[in-house]
């Protein structure tokens, strides 16, 4: 309610108090609220945020000198990429062209799927002087996780520190993390300065939903004779959160 609506409906409820003194304070409300019903929003409230980067849109890592020319031509290219996309009979239509810092993005109104993607790297390949080598596959959005494992020793049997190559080692030889790309090597820190227990933080590039970091929460592994969990971890909002956008 604003300042005005407030001041009117006060002024309204002391007009009724006035005409009905003997009343009640509930029963002078009650008839307020019947006299001046309060207006019903419900649809007309617009979202301002969204909780994740959108996923209507596909990135195309590019090289310096071919992204002027795809920007300085844009609404010809979302036409022809349109066209392309209509004679495969995809519903999908590019709606933007736009710069990332390393990328260029095209805003789509609706998730590309594999078919999309590869219409539109063929397009972008077949431009004036783009060479093969010049653009890379299209891809979609990606997001990071964070993820944390516990209970290993930070002192080693052999009396060395546990350090993030000995994870990273670790990782290569076990099927679990086979599908999973570290966005920078783990860190490996004290629990407290009096424990011998390591937490090891490390992040991976995932999809919006986290669906990689779901294959990995809570699973046990084991660290040499150690037994150890991932856990979830709390975002660091420091750093990018898009792979396929930000440096």
């Amino acid at each position: 309610m604003s300042y005005a609506q407030a001041t009117n409906a006060a002024a309204s409820i002391l007009k009724i108090k006035e005409a009905f003194p003997v009343l009640s304070n509930n029963k002078i409300l009650e008839i307020h609220d019947t006299a001046f019903p309060k207006p019903d929003n419900k649809g007309h409230r617009i979202q301002h945020t969204t909780k994740s980067l959108s996923k209507k849109q596909a990135i195309i890592p590019i090289s310096d000198k071919i992204k002027d020319i795809i920007i300085e031509e844009a609404n010809t290219h979302v036409f022809q990429i349109n066209m392309l996309l209509k004679s495969t009979k995809s519903m999908m239509r590019a709606e933007f062209i736009y710069l990332c810092p390393r990328d260029v993005s095209i805003n789509t109104n609706s998730v590309p799927n594999t078919s999309n993607l590869n219409t539109i790297e063929k397009y972008l390949k077949l431009i004036n002087s783009t060479g093969n080598d010049e653009v890379l596959a299209p891809q979609l959005p990606q997001s990071k996780s964070y993820l944390k494992i516990t209970s290993i020793p930070y002192i080693q049997p052999n009396g060395n520190k546990l350090t993030s190559d000995d994870i990273t080692t670790t990782m290569k030889y076990l099927e679990l993390f086979e599908p999973m790309n570290l966005t920078v090597k783990p860190r490996v820190v004290k629990a407290s300065p009096k424990s011998n227990i390591a937490i090891i933080w490390f992040d991976i590039w995932d999809s919006q939903n986290s669906s990689k970091a779901k294959l990995l929460i809570n699973h046990s592994f084991n660290f040499g004779k150690y037994i150890t969990t991932i856990r979830a971890t709390n975002i660091n909002p420091r750093v990018s959160q898009c792979h396929n956008c930000w440096k």
